[in-house]
């Protein structure tokens, strides 16, 4: 099959290290640039704007947040509350004058030193404890928000975005804004795909798998628990900034709420704790099945002559919608990164009868 180990031999260290060994690999990340590089000369200007952008930004933020819960073992409940603070920074930023890119900087590094206050919960605290004390400081961060008018400017209050200007040229156009997001997302990813090669990532999956024991073999918890709470509050920061400047253009309490912390977290966890590719598949998970499974109960409404109530009509698409990630969690508990991967390990020795069970 495409996915055959055959002829494939490291001979040197690069090539035992390298991200992609398998040629199949390389052609399909080669083919999905391609088709994402493209998308603004075959796709419509809604779907770009409004499906490919948000799912791009989210997608580098799940995978912040999978930095410090599937690499470093950390329980985060308020993820949003960190995307929050980069966003409004990045706005006042923008706002007194500084340039979108340096303003972008500022509020992620703005959101890393906010990420070090959350981490010092992590030193002294596990588990459900460590859950719990991160849901206290993001409702800690909603209420100073919303009631500090030089934050927010008042409790419904709407702060607007000033437009993007790269390099001092106005962007405006959709495409222009999905390349910014884009590029984005490419960064991200690429990040996370190197990180597990290196001597932190393995110090986080040590930090992950039992504190006490990395501890025992030199491994300086308190470091990387401080370094993994900033690097993911950092990547939260920006990817909060990308979403208020490419897709909303205005900034509200309510869009980095509790609710918000808990949607970043189902997109990991349906995705798969510890995967990139889980990562994809729980953004686009999340984000776009509510509106499918909305458009699937009205075309079997139509289909089948049903007539349903209105209530009803507004509350069955999210139950199955429940229901179905549910369903998937049963399958695979591991996420639909873990499904990609069985498939893959498949293909990698079919046809022999040794990969059957």
């Amino acid at each position: 099959m495409l996915f055959r180990r055959a002829g494939i031999f490291h001979t040197n260290y690069a090539a035992d290290r390298a991200v992609f060994p398998i040629p199949t690999d390389r052609w399909m990340i080669g083919v999905l640039l391609l088709l994402a590089l493209t998308a603004p000369l075959y796709m419509n200007t809604l779907y770009l704007s409004s499906y490919m952008l948000p799912w791009l930004i989210w997608t580098a933020g799940a995978l912040g947040l999978n930095l410090i819960l599937g690499w470093a073992g950390q329980f985060h409940l308020g993820y949003a509350a960190v995307m929050g603070i980069g966003a409004y920074s990045t706005v006042h930023a923008m706002r007194a004058g500084i340039p979108w890119e340096i303003a972008i900087v500022l509020g992620g590094l703005m959101a890393a030193a906010i990420g070090i206050v959350f981490a010092f919960a992590a030193l002294r605290v596990k588990g459900l404890y460590l859950a719990l004390s991160t849901l206290a400081l993001q409702f800690a961060m909603d209420w100073t928000i919303t009631h500090v008018p030089a934050i927010s400017g008042g409790t419904q209050a709407t702060l607007q975005a000033p437009d993007i200007r790269l390099v001092g040229w106005p962007v405006t156009s959709d495409a222009a804004l999905y390349y910014i997001g884009f590029v984005w997302c490419v960064l991200v990813t690429s990040f996370m795909l190197n990180l597990r090669r290196t001597s932190l990532g393995r110090a986080l999956v040590a930090v992950r798998e039992k504190d006490y024991a990395a501890a025992v073999i030199g491994v300086n918890s308190f470091y990387f628990k401080l370094v993994a709470f900033a690097t993911s509050s950092f990547f939260a920061g920006v990817s909060g900034a990308m979403l208020i400047g490419t897709f909303y253009h205005a900034v509200t309490p309510e869009q980095f709420s509790v609710d918000v912390s808990i949607q970043a977290l189902a997109m990991v966890i349906v995705g798969g704790l510890g995967s990139i590719i889980g990562s994809y598949f729980g953004a686009a998970f999340i984000l776009l099945m509510p509106g499918l499974m909305n458009k699937f109960i009205s075309w079997a409404t139509m289909q089948f002559g049903f007539s349903l109530d209105i209530e009803t009509l507004a509350h069955l698409p999210q139950a199955l919608y429940g229901a179905l990630i549910v369903g998937f969690l049963l399958v695979e508990p591991l996420g639909l990164g873990k499904i990609y991967n069985n498939i893959r390990d498949y293909l990698l020795v079919w046809p022999f009868g040794y990969v059957k069970k």
